[in-house]
């Protein structure tokens, strides 16, 4: 692994929330959240806050919790060096190397001092019997140990400077009895923060380690994959120079990417044990059964006019049969674009109806919300009420009155629908549509807006295998795989801007034959006013070359909500021909008559975003066109992303292996491979796979949950688990 002798300020990959509150007697005390499970009194003192920590203050131990991302002294521990600095290669001063990291015993033959006021380093001079070298540093504490004639051990990065090797500012400059860390983690830091820092209260945090934690992990497990226990993973992870054998030779690389394998199996352990119990806890939670002669849901479907996919008569199946059951319903419905989710909710939603009860569905954007109330008030046969925060004066009061008298079956809207001031007649059904868009929060709000209210929650975002393994596994699954029929493939080709001209003299056939054209803008960077920059330059491009006699609409994220939907409504009637828009479209926005898709510089997106993007066509029986335009200078990865959407709609294999090239995205500002979502799972190795230890970590907690007592408490040492990595608290937050 290459030494880097910087300490690079990262944003950490927060896990818990930061405290707000200060002690009693005004100090800034970290407290951290009381926890369900009694803790094990073995790991309490890891489970303390850090500035329980000797010799770490208030003010260092907010800035340890701004970069660990935690606030307990096991957050500390969790904090991942992000590279090691190899410091064992001790040269003469005539062998030292520039661009590499030197460790040097040498004296000191003479110290040149800044004049006063000056921001000149000092600069001390080191000989040995085989040459000199320079060191320049610009602290007064270092310049105190340099004395004339003394002996110095100074380590740091060697670079040439007026023909002669410098160490500019040394990681270390010691005497030569003084330890250094031969093997030296080099952890992400802050403003204000400093290794130093890091490393001492790293050290005081690992001394809190029993040495006698019960192992968690299956015993097999750990022996085919030579994992270390819990201490010693930590140990070669933060203290590696601490291990003699490692100093030997380099036998410290492999141990170092066995203990990360081992701490990302602990963290998804501990993951899919707060899932499963939060299953098992929903699971036995009485429910109210909402049985229905089907008579509503068969008026639905007749003014639909088309008979159901075969994966919609299952996944209907699957909610009825939910609905039914004396206990709640927890249920993802998982479905391809176009695939039909919306149906589905209705027809669940009309069961609860049926029933004598309500139905809700919270959409994350108006503009989604009012395509629901469209479709729901054409082919419902109960009233159906919208609200959202643009429903004010008098609509608002008749809505927020038809919810509390239950003249309202169904209610569609925002999340208006979880404010204090909405209060349900008798809510049995809580559906979220586009569900990873809201907080858990939001989400637990609306149902708990009813007595036992069962829980669809939906997503048109195909989710890798991995990932729903990981993120949803408390829930039970539906997945529609299959659109309607009649539905026609959609036509996709790749292209070079360079052929910008002839995809426009395409476009102008296009429009003379009556086709509705979408035009989404490239992603610009990380600014969303450069995005809509862009967006607004090509409109005015587009306007210019169609001239009067197409009508070219804008569509972006910082419109006036009214804009946008009058620009969106006026394209979906035809008076608009031409949406130029950003990713605004990228869900909920349904055109049938849209049949032709432009995507600008598609090499910057996602193969997930642009699948989705191209789901806003084909949703008519006309054929549909997606054009993906690339700039010249698409890597390898952008290439295998374009021609793999181009051979295929499926948007399950698609998701699957977008995650595999992506690798679960980028997690701090480096390059990640591992889950979004989890801090340990991840890797700095593009080519770590965390699927088996998902499945193995799936597979030790269903045999675990076999063994719990009949109070369904785990036994001692999975709570230390639990607690360790947080996730006690995520099983009453899914709960609830």
């Amino acid at each position: 692994m290459p030494a880097s002798p910087t300490r690079k300020a990262v944003a950490p990959s927060v896990s818990r929330p930061l405290p707000q509150s200060g002690s009693q007697d005004g100090s800034a005390r970290l407290e951290v959240e009381p926890r369900p499970f009694p803790v094990p009194p073995v790991i309490a003192p890891l489970l303390a806050p850090l500035d329980t920590l000797p010799g770490v203050g208030p003010a260092t131990a907010k800035l340890l919790a701004k970069v660990t991302g935690g606030r307990a002294i096991i957050d500390l521990l969790f904090h991942m060096p992000e590279n090691v600095t190899d410091r064992r290669r001790r040269p003469k001063l005539a062998d030292v190397v520039p661009g590499t990291i030197a460790t040097v015993d040498a004296t000191i033959t003479r110290v040149v001092s800044p004049a006063p006021n000056s921001r000149q380093p000092w600069r001390v001079m080191l000989e040995d019997d085989t040459g000199a070298l320079e060191v320049a540093f610009f602290s007064r504490w270092q310049a105190r140990k340099a004395v004339v004639g003394s002996k110095v051990l100074v380590s740091g990065r060697v670079d040439m400077f007026g023909g002669h090797p410098v160490i500019g500012t040394p990681d270390f400059f010691a005497a030569p009895g003084e330890k250094i860390p031969l093997l030296d983690p080099v952890w992400p830091l802050t403003a204000g923060l400093f290794a130093g820092q890091v490393r001492a209260a790293m050290r005081k945090a690992f001394a809190l380690l029993p040495t006698d934690l019960p192992e968690w992990q299956d015993e097999s497990a750990v022996r085919r994959r030579q994992w270390p226990d819990f201490r010693t993973t930590l140990l070669w992870t933060h203290f590696p120079g601490d291990v003699p054998e490692f100093l030997q030779g380099n036998e410290w690389h492999a141990a170092r990417r066995r203990a990360r394998e081992r701490l990302a199996a602990d963290e998804l352990l501990a993951s899919q044990l707060a899932l499963l119990l939060a299953r098992r806890a929903n699971r036995s939670r009485p429910g109210r059964s909402l049985k229905g002669d089907g008579h509503l849901q068969r008026e639905a479907l007749r003014r639909f006019g088309h008979t159901l996919t075969d994966a919609q008569k299952r996944a209907l199946h699957e909610i009825d049969r939910d609905l039914a059951a004396p206990r709640r319903m927890v249920r993802l419905l998982q479905g391809d674009v176009g695939a039909g989710k919306t149906m589905v909710a209705l027809l669940a939603m009309l069961r609860a109806a049926e029933a004598g009860d309500q139905a809700a569905i919270m959409a994350p954007t108006e503009i989604l919300a009012r395509q629901h109330f469209a479709t729901f008030e054409r082919l419902s046969p109960v009233p159906v009420v919208f609200l959202s925060g643009s429903v004010r004066g008098k609509a608002r009061k008749e809505a927020l009155a038809a919810i509390t008298d239950g003249s309202a079956s169904l209610i569609v809207g925002t999340h208006a629908l979880v404010q204090d001031a909405v209060e349900y007649h008798d809510l049995a059904l809580a559906v979220v549509d586009e569900q990873h868009r809201f907080g858990v929060g939001q989400r637990q709000t609306l149902g708990q807006k009813g007595k036992c209210v069962d829980m669809l929650v939906m997503t048109a975002t195909p989710i890798p295998r991995t990932l729903l393994l990981a993120h949803w596994g408390e829930m039970d699954v539906s997945r529609l795989d299959a659109k309607p029929a009649g539905r026609k493939p959609i036509h996709t080709s790749v292209h070079g801007l360079d052929a910008f001209e002839a995809v426009l003299a395409g476009l102008d056939r296009a429009l003379a034959s009556g086709a509705l054209i979408y035009w989404v803008c490239p992603l610009v960077s990380e600014s969303e006013t450069l995005d809509i920059a862009a967006a607004e330059a090509r409109h005015a491009a587009l306007a210019e070359h169609f001239g009067p006699r197409v009508n070219v609409a804008l569509a972006h994220g910082q419109q006036d909500i009214a804009v946008r939907e009058t620009a969106l409504a006026e394209f979906a009637a035809g008076r608009s021909r031409v949406l130029v828009a950003t990713t605004v479209i990228e869900v909920g926005v349904d055109v049938p008559q849209a049949t032709v898709m432009v995507i600008e510089h598609a090499e910057r997106f996602g193969l997930a975003q642009l699948h989705q993007l191209r789901g806003r066509v084909g949703r008519g029986a006309d054929q549909s066109y997606c054009l993906l335009l690339h700039g010249s200078e698409k890597g390898a990865v952008a290439k295998q992303r374009l021609a793999l959407l181009r051979e295929t709609e499926d948007g399950f294999l698609i998701a699957d292996e977008d995650f595999r090239m992506r690798g679960g995205g980028d997690a701090t500002g480096r390059r990640q491979s591992g889950l979004p979502g989890f801090r340990l799972a991840i890797s700095d190795d593009e080519d770590a796979d965390f699927s088996d230890l998902i499945v193995l970590a799936r597979q030790t907690a269903e045999l675990e949950l076999q063994t719990f007592p009949t109070d369904g408490t785990p036994p001692e040492r999975l709570i230390m688990l639990l607690c360790l990595f947080g996730k006690d608290n995520s099983t009453l937050a899914i709960q609830s």
